[in-house]
């Protein structure tokens, strides 16, 4: 009894309860089951949807999972919580999700609480795949959840960019002229080349596949929410830990992690963006703190509103940043904590002039790229930066949609939820992007992109500053060498060298 009185609110709801995950093993998954396991200890059982991958069953991919950095918490504080994440075989690309009838069976008897994460986060990925992925998938999940008998909330993660032909992004599902029934009937039926041959005129006015596919499965929920106890649940762009479970906790090099790092290393030296606009990002820890509140108000709502609840997981507009100001303290911050083996000193920039960015990316990005290709091939080593550049390349052209527009988040269901929750746990859960500073969490973003994606450990900081130096006067010396040349290629070919020179004394 004396423990139970210990428990926030928030923890008792969770006491007890039967949580059935997806997309688990994804970067805003593993952090949202280490936060369960670790908060709300008291909980019965977490279901893991998985599949095997690189050979390795379920069962040894979770026990492989403990010994990363996302669970040290667990490892080293309550290793015996651990037991109670429990996989269950399967893939929302299959059939009734590809469980077997007895797994089907204990979680239509156990499941209470259901958070739906699997998703292609793909922005390049084929419309087939996205669609059977994120749309149809997401109507397997909705399928088994009609039938639990003791459902009390069921979260769909969505994403803040599904609607991007509004200028103003509220909390609630729109209209589309696109039907998800018939977009799933024809991949279906449709041959993949045909296929093909249409996305670009399906998708408008989506960038990609990606925000189509959730948009079209947000209609599929929403048609759901008179028979569940549903809502969605749309976060921006999710970046590393700012604080839980690790500072700068992060697993991949996806979104803006990744220019960070390709930036830092020297690699991308121009890029389109309006530098005025607000960068929509998130620290995962927060997000991860809101799904588990949202779904505590979701299963405490004695009487569900009449639309679908929708949370949009944003900065407030009183934090609101924009890209200069990450793009300035991002530079400071990585002349400070450098990181190894820069192809050339971090010195881009970002621009919405696109002939200009062109022009750069010729010169600093390609130019470098089979300079240094030319130098492994004379070595007899491999070549690489080309294909890095490639990847580069494409990566930006992605994500210049989001950079080059302005978005206008409403979020006030999702603000109004701290203000229901008791002191303890606002601070177990907190969701304050005010409390954030700016500059420490860029500091902690890159110091996480250099130790968990790029292995490089603090150790190596004071060699890593000793090739900055060196990069920079590389830099200097080799932009004078390019304004020498340019200017004389300018002399020559307007005949003005001879005069230039002789008025010079050069003569």
């Amino acid at each position: 009894m004396k423990d139970l009185v210990k428990k926030t609110p928030v923890q008792t709801w969770y006491t007890g309860k039967t949580i059935f995950v997806t997309g688990g093993s994804g970067f805003m998954g593993k952090v949202l089951l280490e936060k369960l396991l670790y908060s709300c200890s008291d909980l019965e059982r977490i279901y893991v949807l998985m599949r095997p991958k690189r050979g390795k069953s379920p069962q040894t991919r979770i026990e492989d999972w403990l010994k990363l950095p996302v669970f040290k918490r667990i490892r080293e504080e309550k290793p015996e919580v651990y037991k109670k994440l429990v996989p269950i075989p399967g893939d929302v690309t299959s059939d009734k999700l590809g469980i077997s009838p007895e797994h089907e069976q204990l979680l239509i008897d156990t499941a209470e609480i259901v958070f739906h994460c699997a998703a292609t986060l793909k922005l390049e990925a084929r419309l087939k795949d996205a669609i059977e992925m994120n749309t149809i998938g997401t109507k397997r999940i909705l399928d088994l959840c009609l039938q639990m008998k003791r459902l009390k909330a069921l979260l769909h993660l969505s994403t803040a960019f599904c609607y991007c032909d509004k200028e103003v992004l509220t909390e609630k599902v729109h209209d589309f002229h696109h039907n998800p029934y018939d977009l799933m009937r024809t991949v279906e039926w449709m041959d993949e080349k045909a296929l093909d041959m249409i996305t670009p005129n399906l998708l408008t006015p989506h960038p990609n596949t990606y925000t189509y596919s959730k948009r079209l499965a947000e209609m599929l929920v929403r048609d759901t929410y008179s028979k569940l106890r549903v809502c969605i649940v749309r976060p921006s762009i999710v970046c590393p830990a700012n604080a839980e479970p690790v500072e700068g906790w992060v697993d991949s090099l996806n979104g803006p992690v990744g220019i960070m790092v390709a930036g830092g290393k020297g690699i991308i030296r121009s890029m389109l963006c309006n530098g005025e606009y607000n960068a929509e990002v998130i620290p995962v820890d927060l997000a991860i703190n809101g799904l588990i509140t949202i779904a505590y108000t979701l299963g405490q709502m004695e009487e569900m509103p009449k639309e679908i609840p929708v949370y949009n997981i944003t900065c407030r507009e009183t934090k609101r940043t924009t890209w200069k100001e990450v793009l300035d303290l991002g530079k400071a911050t990585a002349y400070e904590y450098p990181f190894e083996a820069g192809v050339w000193y971090p010195d881009g920039d970002i621009t919405m002039n696109k002939t200009y960015h062109n022009i750069c990316v010729l010169l600093f990005h390609w130019l470098p790229a089979y300079f240094i290709d030319f130098l492994m091939l004379c070595f007899g080593q491999k070549r690489f930066m080309c294909r890095i550049q490639n990847m580069v390349s494409e990566g930006l052209s992605l994500l210049q949609f989001f950079t080059t527009r302005q978005w206008d988040f409403k979020s006030h269901q999702y603000q109004a939820i701290a203000k229901h929750l008791s002191p303890e746990d606002n601070t177990i859960f907190t969701m304050d992007v005010d409390a954030i500073d700016t500059k420490d969490y860029l500091r902690r973003i890159i110091l996480g992109g250099r130790q968990f994606c790029m292995r490089e450990p603090l150790s190596t900081l004071p060699k890593a500053r000793i090739q900055l130096k060196c990069l920079y006067v590389l830099d200097k010396v080799a932009k004078a060498f390019l304004l020498y040349g340019l200017v004389w290629l300018f002399l020559t070919l307007t005949g003005l060298r001879a005069p230039v020179y002789e008025m010079l004394g050069w003569a």
